[in-house]
């Protein structure tokens, strides 16, 4: 009787798996309605709003991501964002004027930018199509512009069934 070795074809390939999802920032995302700050939730008096503005609690977001946005039928100063902004600068870790969506747009393109992407350089890189996390589209775009100059192959999806995008 002779000795099967088992091999690992995969593991011995070279193959660099990337999964976006481990960039995601960690951390509680938090909306702000300007709405909220509104008077009859349709005008911006400035008296009321500065004092609505000093009656928030930063504490409440500490290392939280922020998004502002107004949901009322309101022409809004940009000034309002600005004293938003400065209220709660030094506790959130980010804010952005937007949705959630936009939050987390911001959020991936920030992370994908800093990512240090040398232990790629020269490989062959398997980004994993899927993932717990929400990530967005736009996030997978630049991932492709970063790793492009750098890698030997790209190719997206899972080990044993993936989509070759480029070879150099």
């Amino acid at each position: 009787m002779s000795d099967l070795e088992i091999k690992n074809k995969i593991a011995e390939s070279g193959l660099v798996n990337f999964d976006l999802s481990q960039l995601v920032p960690k951390g509680k995302r938090i909306g702000i309605d300007l709405k909220d700050f509104l008077f009859e939730e349709l005008i911006l008096k400035e008296k009321d709003f500065r004092e609505k503005i000093e009656n928030i609690n930063a504490e409440d977001y500490k290392d939280c991501y922020v998004y502002i946005y107004n949901s009322a039928d309101a022409i809004v100063p940009l000034w309002a964002y600005f004293l938003l902004t400065a209220k709660l600068t030094e506790t959130a870790k980010k804010i952005v004027f937007g949705n959630r969506e936009d939050l987390e747009v911001l959020l991936m393109h920030n992370a994908v930018q800093t990512y240090d992407f040398t232990e790629m350089i020269g490989k062959r890189v398997l980004v994993k199509g899927c993932s717990d996390e929400s990530i967005p589209e736009n996030a997978y775009i630049e991932l492709v512009e970063q790793l492009k100059p750098l890698v030997k192959s790209l190719m997206f999806g899972e080990a044993c069934s993936n989509v070759p995008i480029f070879k150099n």
